[in-house]
């Protein structure tokens, strides 16, 4: 919510809404918000705002509603007792624990007494309703009405006093119930992730005319937004579908490196191989000599099809030739290996395959091996005058 006041314009992501029905006093009226609502729905607010995290660190609005359907107390501060209890079951990381207490007075002359957590009978009676929420740590929410002309300094001393000491027992109350807050979200809430990438790879994260994050967003069932520095916000309906997506993204970004596994897809089968996607827009090469270990195969397409999915580990990368060398991730040379002996045990491929993923040994007009250029062409003699064209 945008707040557009007489300072400057701010925006709010937190809000409290408190309801009270006139049936929880044994009333009859109309149902709505009040001024008496809106007011205890703004005093809860005020109380869980500081323990609530930034929007950089919890990237969502939160609203919390107190529904009271029964009162014979302060209904708003135990609205925030139960929205602190409620914030931490729902997994939002609030720095502490927040309770609240209400604190009443009876003064006849000089003599006084504080009441601690005041029943309806002790509000209506007394001469004050003196709320306190906070934290073990300190205060951070007040509101008084009283009925008398003013209170003493002694008064407001031993009434934040025992505010105190109520405020203690509560929080220990309801550290028996949920300690802090859960370490996920609920499985089935919505989720926003944020992940940080490098800029210069937005263009892959959208790809060519925004294919890669609309085929993203569907395979997902999830929205996607990044912006210039990089910054990939991700909206999911559940945490299993944010969860994978997220690893998607980080694994398309990660740049790969030897001893690295992937579940890859078979894209490509040619003579000398196999290209796996190991990522999207990233393909690596599965040499012929290593399509089934220990054997032998005349053809890729004896054992592997366009299509298969397969693991595989790297175990070359030439960046300055753009070449990922792989093997399959069960072969017993590279199984368990270390980085440094999957360097040492490389693909096996002999060589960087063209770029256009044809055999070197097959010619454009689709022969699968080149003749000599020499003596089977006849006499051997040289053409063109006697120039060799070798």
């Amino acid at each position: 919510m945008r707040l557009d006041t007489l300072g400057l314009q701010t925006k709010k992501y937190y809000f409290h809404h408190y309801n009270f029905p006139p049936f929880s006093v044994g009333e009859a009226g109309r149902l709505g918000p009040k001024r008496r609502d809106i007011g205890h729905g703004a005093l809860a607010e005020r109380a869980l705002v500081p323990v609530i995290p930034s929007i950089e660190e919890f990237p969502y609005t939160i609203r919390v509603v107190s529904d009271i359907f029964e009162s014979n107390g302060s209904s708003s501060m135990a609205s925030v007792c139960g929205s602190s209890l409620s914030l931490m079951d729902a997994g939002v990381p609030i720095k502490r624990p927040v309770a609240g207490i209400a604190m009443g007075l009876i003064k006849e002359g000089e003599d006084y007494i504080v009441l601690t957590d005041i029943a309806g009978v002790e509000d209506h009676l007394g001469d004050m309703d003196f709320k306190v929420a906070g934290t073990e740590q300190g205060i951070t929410a007040l509101q008084m009405d009283i009925k008398i002309s003013g209170v003493t300094f002694e008064i407001l001393r031993d009434a934040l006093s025992q505010a105190h000491k109520a405020r203690t027992f509560i929080l220990g109350k309801m550290a028996d119930v949920i300690e802090g807050p859960r370490e996920q979200l609920s499985e089935h809430a919505p989720r926003i992730q944020t992940i940080q990438i490098d800029p210069s790879q937005i263009g892959m994260l959208i790809g060519k005319g925004g294919e890669t994050i609309r085929g993203l967003s569907e395979e997902f069932e999830s929205q996607i937004d990044v912006n210039d520095e990089g910054q990939v916000l991700v909206y999911s309906a559940n945490g299993t579908l944010g969860d994978a997506l997220v690893e998607r993204i980080r694994t398309m970004m990660k740049e790969v490196e030897v001893g690295d596994e992937f579940a890859g897809k078979v894209v490509k089968t040619t003579t000398f191989g196999a290209f796996v996607e190991l990522t999207k827009g990233t393909d690596g090469l599965l040499h012929i000599s290593n399509v089934s270990p220990g054997q032998r195969v005349d053809t890729v397409e004896d054992v592997l099809n366009k299509g298969d999915e397969i693991a595989v580990r790297v175990v070359e990368v030439d960046r300055e030739r753009g070449r990922i060398g792989l093997r399959l991730a069960d072969d017993p040379e590279v199984a368990g290996k270390s980085v440094e002996e999957l360097a040492a045990v490389g693909s096996g491929g002999g060589g960087r395959p063209p770029r256009d993923g044809t055999d070197r040994r097959s010619a454009s007009n689709g022969r699968d091996s080149r003749p000599p250029r020499g003596g089977d062409r006849g006499s051997g003699r040289p053409r063109h005058g006697g120039r060799d064209r070798d």
